[in-house]
This record gives structure tokens, C-alpha cells and sequence, in this order.
């Protein structure tokens, strides 16, 4: 493996595309040699992020992932790419607390060029993970 490989994506933000971007994360992730429990905890973390930029029911545009792979940790980045204005993204109260509870870094927010996004980070346990 490269120092930092890279993967990126693009779904329709639509439900029952997340499919496919849980799917990269966990091959990615077997590939570093994440445990059954940690490939788990990235699938989970997906379906909150993604779901707190498009929404449960999707809308209409694009979320584009890109998948940063490093031999301690991957690194995944959403970019909601819809037409027209939406709401400002945020995560509930219960999405953050979950998410704290299975990554070591995550973040949702507007981007500089507008547009809503998230970043979330996990180790390999045996690289630190708390």
C-alpha cells in the first residue's frame, strides 16, 4: 500500500444508495485489517453522516466521498452536491453521541464553497484508538 491511497466515490443521495458507499468503506477497511467490531462502527458512522447532509428520505443532487487510506487509519469526506438550498446540515444530539462513540474524529459542517459537508476519521485500534 501507498502512504496514502484514495478512493472516491459519487451516489445519487438517495437511501438506498448508501449501500454502496458502506460497501467501499468496508472492503477498504478489511484491507487495513480493521477488526469485524471497527468495520461495524465505520458502516454506522456512514449512515449518520450521510444521512445528516441528505436527509432519511434523500433529495435530489449527489454526495461525493472520498475515502483517504493510510496504513493507521481511514479517512472518509462527504460533500452534499444538491440542487437548490436544504437545511443547514447538523446531527442530533443521538447521532453525535453515537458517532463519538465509534470514531475518533468526525465533523459536519458548510463548506467554503457552500455546500453542506462531513469528515470522520478511525484508527486501528492497535494505532491508538481510545
Amino acid at each position: 500500500m501507498a502512504e496514502q491511497d484514495e478512493v472516491r466515490l459519487t451516489v445519487p443521495a438517495m437511501p438506498e444508495f448508501l449501500r454502496l458507499a458502506r460497501v467501499t468503506a468496508t472492503g477498504l477497511a478489511s484491507r487495513l485489517g480493521f477488526t469485524f467490531d471497527e468495520v461495524e462502527d465505520l458502516r454506522l458512522a456512514i449512515d449518520e453522516l450521510c444521512f445528516a447532509l441528505m436527509g432519511t428520505r434523500g433529495r435530489p443532487g449527489t454526495i461525493r466521498l472520498r475515502y483517504l487510506v493510510t496504513e493507521q487509519a481511514l479517512e472518509v469526506e462527504g460533500v452534499g452536491d444538491f440542487r437548490g438550498e436544504g437545511p443547514e446540515p447538523t446531527l442530533s444530539d443521538l447521532s453525535s453521541q453515537i458517532l463519538t462513540a465509534l470514531v475518533d474524529e468526525h465533523d459536519v459542517r458548510r463548506g467554503s464553497d457552500g455546500l453542506p459537508c462531513f469528515r470522520f476519521r478511525k484508527a486501528r485500534m492497535e494505532y491508538g484508538r481510545r
